[in-house]
């Protein structure tokens, strides 16, 4: 049988190594920028596949909470003012995390959550901890809520929701603050 001589064989084919490549880059979620951890595969379970993201060992994933919300919004595209799937902002981002992870209101824009934040040195930062950058000349233009490892999670204009490192170089020149959430409310 000359396979090139039977359509129907090739038709097959194609459709197989179309599901194929579709299924794999559909399981894929473009998850960080990070150099260090791009091109990982990940395979495994949401401990492992974080582990692997932000280069600590599993045991250190203990807020399955927080890592599945990340899981669910990564990729997410962002959207000026945007507050749902569609597409969100780096401020609609933090509060919708801090609110559903850690039940805390914070306000919904970066600027007004950098004034209520008790501010940390970067070696005092915790899982939780929110980050502030300085883009375009504008104080606190910027929001992400620190992870572990010099990670952090926040809503990238050009590429979504996703997990980049504090210290990459281009993020650590505009870094300007960091600390932790209080609200004015709860403040003597």
């Amino acid at each position: 049988m000359n396979y090139h001589s039977k359509p129907k064989y090739r038709v097959f084919t194609l459709v197989t190594v179309s599901l194929i490549l579709f299924a794999s880059c559909n399981s894929q979620k473009f998850v960080t920028d990070s150099s260090k951890a791009k091109g990982i595969k990940f395979s495994g379970g949401l401990k492992e596949k974080y582990a692997a993201v932000l280069g600590v060992p599993e045991n250190q994933i203990t807020n399955e909470k927080l890592y599945k919300f990340i899981d669910s919004w990564i990729g997410v595209p962002h959207s000026s003012s945007g507050t749902d799937k569609r597409g969100i902002d780096c401020s609609g981002f933090t509060s919708l995390l801090q609110k559903d992870v850690y039940n805390r209101s914070v306000p919904r824009v970066a600027r007004q959550i950098a004034e209520q934040v008790k501010r940390k040195y970067e070696v005092d930062l915790q899982e939780g901890d929110l980050v502030f950058f300085d883009f375009e000349g504008q104080k606190f233009s910027h929001v992400g809520v620190y992870l572990v490892n010099n990670k952090f999670v926040h809503t990238s204009t050009s590429k979504g929701v996703i997990i980049s490192d504090l210290r990459d170089p281009w993020y650590y020149k505009y870094f300007s603050r960091a600390g932790t959430f209080h609200s004015l409310s709860s403040k003597n």
